[in-house]
């Protein structure tokens, strides 16, 4: 499985706002750090506005934050919205599927149970547990950031 490089982008920007929940952040900023095209951001951002990960406000003072605390988005979801429609081989689109195999194959089942692992794999995880207290990566993308220092969740800790 290869994550898009949709979902990619998401998730430097949840992170990035997730680094910096005392202030709302611009898309130029996050395009900076995160070494993305603004053009790619504002669709990304659009996309995680529209499923209710991000709050945005237009205008001079504008930006974006997070609409809710990092702590209540689930990894696991931003992946299904984001990759889910995307077919994992031929035979899983409902358009151009021309696999003769489709009915009968066991492949397809094993398939659709590994990609489910994968999401049940990011369920536990928060975006708050990528954040806070990954020093390596606040020192990137926000050397002054709130969630320094703040525990992780001992259940769902991340071996790096």
């Amino acid at each position: 499985m290869r994550v898009t490089k949709r979902t990619n982008i998401a998730m430097r920007v949840l992170m990035y706002c997730a680094a910096h929940t005392d202030r709302l952040v611009t898309k130029h900023e996050i395009a900076e750090v995160c070494n993305a095209s603004e053009n790619h951001l504002a669709q990304v951002i659009n996309q995680l506005a529209q499923l209710g990960f991000l709050h945005t406000q237009r205008g001079r003072n504008g930006g974006l934050e997070l609409s809710r605390p990092a702590s209540e988005i689930v990894i696991g979801d931003i992946f299904r919205h984001l990759e889910q429609p995307v077919p994992l081989a031929e035979c899983f689109a409902d358009v151009d599927n021309t696999c003769p195999l489709t009915e009968a194959c066991r492949l397809r089942d094993l398939l659709t149970k590994a990609a489910n692992s994968f999401y049940e794999t990011l369920d536990p995880v928060t975006l708050d547990t990528l954040v806070c207290d990954n020093i390596d990566l606040l020192d990137i993308i926000a050397p002054q950031a709130q969630c320094r220092g703040q525990e992780v969740k001992p259940e769902v800790a991340i071996d790096a």
